[in-house]
C-alpha cells in the first residue's frame, strides 16, 4: 500500500483510490451519492482531503456488513460538521446496525436450513417453498406458477419475474 507524505493535504483520486484500495469508479460513485466529498483544481481534477481515507474506510467496513449506502450517507450525515467518524462513531453506528445485521443473519440461517425443501421448479406452490413462497401463500390464488413465467417470444426463452415488480429477466432459463 502506497504511503503518502505526512506534507500532503490534498488527495488525487488515483491517490485515493491507491491508498484506500477502492477502484476510482467506486470514489467517482460514492461522491454523489453524498458520502465523500472533494474540491476541483483549476484544470477540474477531483482533490481529497486526507480525512477522505478515513470515510472511505468507513463506507466500506459497513458496505462488507451490508448496510445499504443509503443507510451509511445517512450515518455520516448525522456527524458535526460532517466530520470524519472516529472509533466512538463507528462503536455507536455499529450498536443501531446490530439488530438489523442479527435478523438478517437469522433470515440467512433459515433459508440454509430449509434449502433442501426448494426443488428449483418454478411451480412456486409448494407448502414449503422456503425462498420464494414460504407457508404457501401465493396458494390461495389458485393453482401454478405466480411469480415466474417463461416469456417465450423472445428469440432465447427467458424467465420473467413476477410479483416483486422488479420485472427481472433470467436469460437462457427455459423452464417453465
Amino acid at each position: 500500500m502506497p504511503q503518502l507524505p505526512y506534507k500532503v493535504h490534498e488527495l488525487s483520486v488515483g491517490q485515493l483510490s491507491a491508498r484506500s484500495g477502492a477502484a476510482v469508479s467506486a470514489l467517482h460513485f460514492y461522491e454523489p451519492k453524498g458520502l465523500i466529498s472533494s474540491t476541483r483544481t483549476a484544470g477540474n481534477q477531483r482533490r481529497y482531503t486526507r480525512d477522505a481515507l478515513r470515510r472511505v474506510a468507513f463506507v466500506r467496513a459497513a458496505q462488507r456488513v451490508g448496510i445499504p449506502l443509503a443507510v451509511i450517507r445517512d450515518a455520516l450525515a448525522e456527524l458535526p460538521d460532517e466530520r470524519t467518524p472516529n472509533r466512538a462513531d463507528w462503536a455507536r453506528l455499529s450498536e443501531v446496525w446490530r439488530s438489523e445485521l442479527d435478523e438478517r443473519i437469522s433470515q440467512l440461517v433459515e433459508l440454509r436450513d430449509r434449502l433442501t425443501d426448494c426443488i428449483g421448479c418454478g411451480c412456486l406452490s409448494l407448502e414449503k417453498c422456503a425462498l420464494s413462497n414460504p407457508y404457501d401463500n401465493l396458494g390461495e390464488q389458485g393453482p401454478g406458477a405466480r411469480r415466474l413465467r417463461v416469456d417465450r417470444s423472445a428469440k432465447d426463452p427467458v424467465v420473467v419475474h413476477e410479483g416483486d415488480g422488479a420485472g427481472r429477466r433470467t436469460p437462457g432459463d427455459r423452464s417453465s
